[in-house]
């Protein structure tokens, strides 16, 4: 079994696998269901999935704020200062506090296909890179974290970019005037109507920035998480202090290259077709300068520390109760 923090191999027999009872974890099976090699396989993707999916409901709200202060001031290069206190402040004047989960049924989705994916690929892959290097009487390094981390952000979120849309499109719309709002029930209903309104292939608008945004986000956090991890082998730290300064230390690096993708992949994903019949941006590249001309270079990082508040914590259970299930199914 491969330790997909730390891309190892684990040399723990069946026979010695039992762990003391005072160690605070439970025992791990050595038999039955968990041991059937499909099983196995499929393993590392459920985990990372229900992980995903966890976190996501954790962090919702966050999200909410983040996609809100990417949308204020579209198209103005002094627009007014936005701030998460008064994105919560105009939310909360509604008299809807359940407004901050505004998407989570889309949420939840993305993550069931995404975080699916890219923790079950990041996994898969470490376990092939490992067995190669074991082979050589080696250890994989930086290199194989980091193609690992970017090939298997790249897919899940080109599966998942559908998801994604439903998401963002649900999060904007009470930016929209009232007589205008698609008032979505539910990310079922947002996907059968965009597909039906705009064409199934609108379904995967914004894919481009969304997997390099999910490449950029998944190098900084699957391989730095597992390259920290790896170096914090052997300190005075215990098991869940190394995953927690692990993840802490991945999410700056995730944060940091990936909002400019996340910011152009949010504004791709909410515009739609004016009076006119034309889109404001045309791809990810128009849409990087158009940003660059109306609002400054700085826009792409406005909103910074709540992404990373968003990235971090989200980055830190995700990881910490994928490592944990990874444990109780070994």
């Amino acid at each position: 079994m491969v330790d997909p923090a730390v891309g190892q191999v684990d040399s723990a027999q069946p026979g010695n696998e039992d762990v003391p009872v005072n160690s605070g974890r439970p025992q791990r099976g050595t038999k039955g269901l968990l041991h059937n090699p499909a099983v196995r396989s499929a393993l590392p993707f459920v985990n990372g999935g229900a992980a995903g999916m966890f976190a996501t409901t954790l962090i919702q709200p966050i999200d909410m704020i983040k996609v809100r202060l990417q949308l204020v001031g579209e198209g103005v290069k002094t627009s007014s200062r936005a701030t998460p206190i008064s994105i919560v402040r105009d939310i909360m004047a509604t008299g809807r506090a359940k407004d901050l989960y505004t998407g989570l049924s889309a949420g939840l989705l993305r993550q069931a296909i995404y975080t699916t994916a890219r923790l079950g690929t990041f996994d898969t892959l470490m376990k092939v890179f490992s067995d190669r290097a074991a082979a050589r009487s080696a250890k994989i390094g930086f290199k194989e974290r980091a193609m690992a981390g970017l090939a298997a952000g790249g897919f899940g979120a080109f599966i998942g970019n559908p998801a994604d849309l439903a998401l963002i499109r649900m999060q904007s719309d009470g930016l929209r005037p009232v007589a205008a709002r698609a008032n979505y029930r539910g990310v079922g209903d947002a996907l059968t109507r965009i597909a039906r309104n705009e064409g199934v292939t609108r379904l995967w608008a914004g894919a481009t920035p969304t997997v390099v945004r999910a490449m950029a986000l998944n190098f900084g956090q699957l391989a730095f998480f597992s390259e920290a991890k790896s170096r914090l082998e052997g300190t005075a730290l215990g098991s869940h202090a190394k995953t927690l300064v692990a993840s802490a230390f991945a999410g700056f690096f995730a944060s940091f290259f990936s909002l400019p993708f996340d910011f152009v992949k949010t504004r791709l994903q909410k515009q739609q077709r004016g009076p006119d019949g034309i889109l404001p941006y045309k791809n990810m590249m128009d849409c990087f300068r158009k940003v660059i001309a109306a609002e400054g270079p700085l826009r792409f990082y406005r909103g910074f520390s709540t992404y990373y508040v968003r990235i971090a914590p989200h980055a830190m259970v995700t990881l910490i109760v994928a490592d944990y299930l990874g444990f109780l199914t070994r």
